[in-house]
């Protein structure tokens, strides 16, 4: 498989059930911040703002990957606890509906903290 060039691309490149999941990430993250241009970055869509990485999200085969960047999720280390983790990623899994009102939350907290 080719490497992406752009999130519609990344996200083509699933099973629809998939795609579902990273477009409802994709749109949530949109609803916090307009205006954050899309791209691909270490072969994953990421998010950014005033052309700094902001967020980054990938799908694997039994989760979606979720990461803030930089690493600061200690803000919601509780709301995270149910989620695997690893250094500045958490793991969301496919067969468990998607945290989208936490994932917008940590989006608003990067960018009121990481970016103003």
């Amino acid at each position: 498989m080719s490497k992406p060039t752009s999130i519609d691309a990344y996200i083509a490149g699933f099973p629809e059930h998939v795609q579902e999941r990273l477009e409802q990430i994709r749109g949530s993250i949109h609803r916090v911040v307009p205006d954050l241009e899309e791209t691909i970055k270490y072969d994953i869509p990421t998010f950014l703002l005033n052309g700094r990485n902001l967020v980054h999200f990938a799908a694997y085969k039994k989760h979606i990957g979720f990461y803030p960047v930089p690493s600061g999720q200690e803000a919601f280390e509780a709301k995270l606890s149910a989620y695997k983790q690893g250094k500045g990623s958490v793991q969301f899994p496919l067969d468990q509906p998607l945290p989208l009102e936490l994932i917008n939350r940590i989006v608003q907290y990067y960018v009121e903290k990481k970016h103003h």
